[in-house]
């Protein structure tokens, strides 16, 4: 009897192929050498971050500029990691850097810009004397208020005194006396004599509730607030002059005490 070889079929051939690569392809991958895989034997996109052991990307892996701001992490970068005079003004940002982040003692006199201190910057009582120099003080640089102490009394700033006149003794009806302005005016003033001080005038407004007597501009006012035996008291033209003023008082009868006394007031026009 004759023997049968079995028929080959396609499903035979195709997985006797297949056994025949599967086994072929272990074998290869079981004999590859060492260090026989390279660059040109990798997929694009072959090693992904799972494929790498921890710690085998190195400094000495990365290409120049390869680590951009948008791969590094939140406080990745920390100030160990920054070296010496690496962050400059370029580098800072509007607004970062405020008073909590400077140290104490650590704005010099040479870092400040001129006129970099303005008035709105220093704290109250911040200039004393040791800081003005001498000489650095003018009278420009003075507010009005202190312009009368070094130079001609200013445009509605006022001067205010009293002024005391009379004598005693037999046939003596004439006193004189004199009054010096604390500032010289930039020009005589208009003599104003109010008496009684309720008199007053347009030029001359009052007592201002008996010790601020007041003047227009321009003008002199004298408030007289006690007299005795007094005839008349005047401020004689030829005496008042921008330094001051002279009065002249006069008895009612000649051989009696005469007095006057008053207040009075200059405002420079």
């Amino acid at each position: 009897m004759k023997s049968r070889l079995p028929q080959l079929s396609y499903s035979n051939v195709i997985a006797t192929i297949a056994l025949f690569i599967a086994l072929g392809g272990a074998a290869v991958a079981a004999g590859l050498p060492r260090n026989s895989v390279g660059s040109n034997q990798l997929k694009r996109g072959a090693v992904t971050a799972a494929k790498l052991k921890k710690a085998a990307v190195t400094s000495g892996k990365l290409a120049p500029k390869a680590v951009i701001a948008g791969k590094l992490g939140p406080n990745a970068v920390l100030p160990g990691n920054i070296g010496n005079g690496a962050i400059t003004s370029a580098k800072i940002g509007g607004g970062a850097v405020i008073a909590s982040s400077i140290k104490n003692n650590v704005i010099t006199t040479n870092k400040l810009n001129s006129k970099a201190v303005t008035t709105d910057k220093l704290a109250a009582g911040a200039v004393t004397e040791p800081i003005i120099a001498n000489g650095a003080v003018t009278p420009a640089k003075l507010s009005k208020e202190f312009g009368p102490i070094v130079a001609t009394l200013k445009s509605g700033q006022t001067l205010r005194g009293t002024f005391a006149v009379g004598g005693a003794g037999e046939k003596l009806s004439v006193a004189i006396d004199g009054q010096s302005f604390q500032a010289p005016l930039a020009n005589a003033p208009t003599v104003n004599v109010i008496n009684p001080s309720t008199s007053i005038s347009p030029a001359c407004a009052g007592l201002g509730g008996g010790q601020t007597p007041a003047a227009t501009a321009g003008n002199l006012c004298l408030y007289v607030t006690s007299a005795t035996n007094l005839k008349s008291l005047a401020v004689p033209a030829t005496s008042v002059n921008r330094l001051g003023f002279g009065i002249e008082a006069t008895a009612t009868e000649d051989t009696k005490p005469f007095s006057a006394y008053g207040q009075w007031a200059v405002t420079a026009p």
